[in-house]
């Protein structure tokens, strides 16, 4: 009977059920716990299963560039990072309102893996993520215009609760990544969320953008009750190449 039990929670993929019951099975732990103890185990396995395999989905689908994690963001390094606003951020409230932020500073310090982190904890929290890199994105989208899948392009980004928009307006925006651009901000107004991370001060997205009815529209919609990150300084990076020098 234990075997067609086991069976029966496989197919139905109950597979956290399924091991959880397999290892009652090859020790003493049903015997130590009550008839309502056992099956809230049984259960708790079964959720806790989902769980982890729901956001393993999710992380592999928002197709992250780095591993990070808030836990691990060092604050060590002065380049005004606020532990208390990236906590707040951390509560994700700014993607349950649909607003947008923005992360700028100089080369290296932190802006990606800092919105990364955010997005893996929007993961874990069950949102639907997805990163890319400006250009890159950009680039895809005129392929699948031409290819004529670019509206099913649109309605991908446009279902996911968090785009994250690495090293926006690193290049010039051209007249069809500009209406590519238009398309996708329009979409997601005051419906989803979007984070921008760029080296380049929110000033000068506007020249960046080129084509002044365009360049207002975009940012119309994308600056209006945003937040911001402004990270300043020299390159973690070499930073830490200097301190490791300065100990040889």
């Amino acid at each position: 009977m234990n075997n067609q039990t086991l069976e029966k929670l496989r197919q139905m993929r109950f597979l956290g059920m399924h091991d959880a019951f397999k290892t009652s099975l090859e020790n003493t732990l049903k015997e130590q716990m009550t008839q309502d103890q056992f099956i809230f185990h049984l259960v708790s396995s079964e959720w806790d299963n989902r769980r982890n395999r729901a956001i393993k989905r999710a992380t592999k689908l928002a197709a992250f560039r780095y591993t990070a994690f808030l836990e691990e963001i060092d604050y060590s390094f002065e380049r005004g990072l606020d532990r208390n606003q990236v906590e707040r951020l951390a509560g994700l409230d700014f993607i349950k309102d649909n607003k947008n932020i923005f992360i700028t500073g100089p080369t290296g310090t932190g802006k990606s893996y800092l919105a990364t982190a955010l997005g893996n904890k929007a993961c874990q929290d069950g949102y639907k993520v997805f990163y890319a890199n400006t250009a890159k994105l950009m680039s895809s989208l005129k392929i699948a215009k031409v290819k004529g899948t670019i509206l099913n392009e649109f309605k991908r980004i446009e279902r996911v609760d968090l785009l994250i928009l690495d090293d926006f307006a690193m290049q010039a925006f051209d007249s069809q990544s500009r209406g590519i651009m238009m398309d996708i901000i329009e979409d997601r107004h005051q419906k989803k969320s979007t984070m921008i991370t760029s080296q380049v001060p929110v000033k000068d997205w506007y020249d960046a953008i080129g084509e002044k009815t365009v360049a207002d529209a975009i940012l119309d919609r994308l600056v209006h009750d945003s937040l911001r990150v402004e990270l300043i300084g020299e390159s973690i990076r070499k930073r830490k190449s200097k301190n490791e020098n300065s100990y040889l």
